[in-house]
């Protein structure tokens, strides 16, 4: 399978199956409900996970969740545990709604503190790290490959953490002490503080898939600072760390990113209630992971219609597919994971056995689960077809209405009608 990498800006194959795949992807900070931006990784992460294990793949996914963070003190100054829990369950409540299972591991920073502690320790053996003031910093300038993932270039970085107790304005905190209002922390050969976000995630990745492991996963937004940061550090550390990154595009809302920090936010439990979950994976498929997707009304009723559309051939009789179209389908998915293609060749399929199999790899194979309509409906519907083929207009209208009295609608179609629950 070719898959894009950062590295290279060219696509790199996965070995041949069978055999392991582990797969890292960066969760969100939690401070409040997550918003349908948010999603993207994990429904792109659950999607990959599922289609490498139907090419006979072992895979093991992480996706962390950052329960320990700048961002989570300011929401809830003093409370900021409670805030952290509460905020995890929604988390895990709104994404298992999508249906699409869960990962093999979901650690929180909070749970890998020994890890973080012992790795910062390892750095500051090698140099590479060093204490001021109960803080803990990485010397960027010690490591030459820094800036290799995002393009950056070191010597124009800005310092987005102006402390007067760093060496370099570049480097960046690998472990913070304890100040005033922040209570969480734990004890560590610096004194009481906690992580950095950076090193967070190189730990709980190594805990899970060792010092190397094929796939990075995450928003585009986290390539600068926090992929190059994670890399740099367990590089430093002597990991070889990720082999593959893949950056997801953000969403957009009127040509902005969704972002919280925006407040242009739609939460994906909303986003849920008002849509449904087979309407959110559709929108997503028809965007390519790598680039951004537009976000608004019209382009999540777009995708109800192609929805609908499938629920539509499940409705009608199954028609065997022509040869080799499952093959078209898995070299859209081979190449780059191209999933608006994949969708592309789906829409032509009429073989139900052979699209509810493909469905079931994003989520969608409730789309085939299509209710039956009573027999006195269809027997109602078929006395309709009869009236306007006899051009009794009156009577066929009549009888329309007599079916949606009864909570259905009986649709015209090339063969025939079609029963739809209303």
């Amino acid at each position: 399978m070719r898959l894009y990498d950062t590295l290279t800006r060219g696509k790199q194959e996965l070995p041949p199956a069978p055999g392991p795949v582990r797969m890292y992807t960066c969760g969100p900070t939690v401070y409040q409900r997550i918003h349908i931006g948010n999603a993207r990784p994990f429904v792109i992460s659950m999607w990959l996970r599922r289609w490498l294990a139907t090419r006979g793949y072992d895979v093991n996914l992480v996706e962390n969740i950052t329960d320990v963070n700048d961002k989570i003190y300011d929401a809830a100054p003093g409370h900021s545990a409670e805030l952290a829990a509460q905020a995890s369950q929604w988390y895990v409540e709104d994404t298992e709604q999508l249906g699409l299972g869960r990962p093999d591991h979901e650690p929180k920073a909070t749970e890998t503190i020994p890890e973080i502690v012992a790795l910062i320790e390892e750095l500051v053996s090698g140099e590479y790290a060093y204490e001021a003031g109960g803080d803990v910093y990485f010397r960027v300038a010690r490591f030459p490959d820094y800036g290799r993932l995002s393009g950056q270039r070191p010597e124009q970085l800005e310092d987005d953490d102006p402390s007067p107790l760093k060496e370099d304005p570049r480097d960046f905190a690998l472990w913070k002490a304890t100040k005033e209002g922040e209570d969480t922390s734990w004890e560590s050969p610096w004194g009481r503080g906690r992580p950095g976000w950076h090193i967070e995630c190189s730990a709980m990745a190594e805990k899970f898939l060792g010092p190397s492991f094929e796939i990075h996963l995450g928003g585009l937004d986290l390539v600068f600072p926090h992929h190059e940061n994670e890399r740099a550090q367990s590089r430093a550390a002597g990991r070889e760390f990720a082999q593959l990154w893949m950056h997801n595009g953000m969403l957009e809302f009127v040509g902005e990113k969704m972002s919280k920090s925006l407040g242009n936010v739609a939460s994906l439990h909303d986003v849920i209630e008002k849509w449904g979950r087979e309407t959110i994976l559709v929108f997503f498929l028809t965007g390519h992971w790598s680039k951004p997707i537009d976000f608004s009304d019209d382009t999540l009723a777009a995708a109800a219609s192609r929805v609908e559309r499938f629920r539509d051939v499940f409705r009608g009789p199954s028609v065997p597919a022509r040869a080799r179209e499952w093959e078209r389908f898995e070299a859209a998915l081979e190449d780059d994971f191209n999933t608006p293609e994949a969708l592309a060749v789906l829409h032509g399929w009429r073989d139900h056995e052979l699209l509810r199999r493909a469905l079931d790899i994003f989520g969608l194979a409730s789309l085939a689960d299509v209710q039956e309509a009573p027999t006195e409906i269809v027997a109602l519907a078929r006395r309709r077809q009869e009236a306007r083929a006899a051009r009794d207009f009156q009577e066929a209208d009549r009888l329309r209405a007599e079916i949606e009295a009864a909570g259905w609608e009986a649709r015209d179609v090339v063969d025939g009608f079609q029963l739809v629950p209303r």
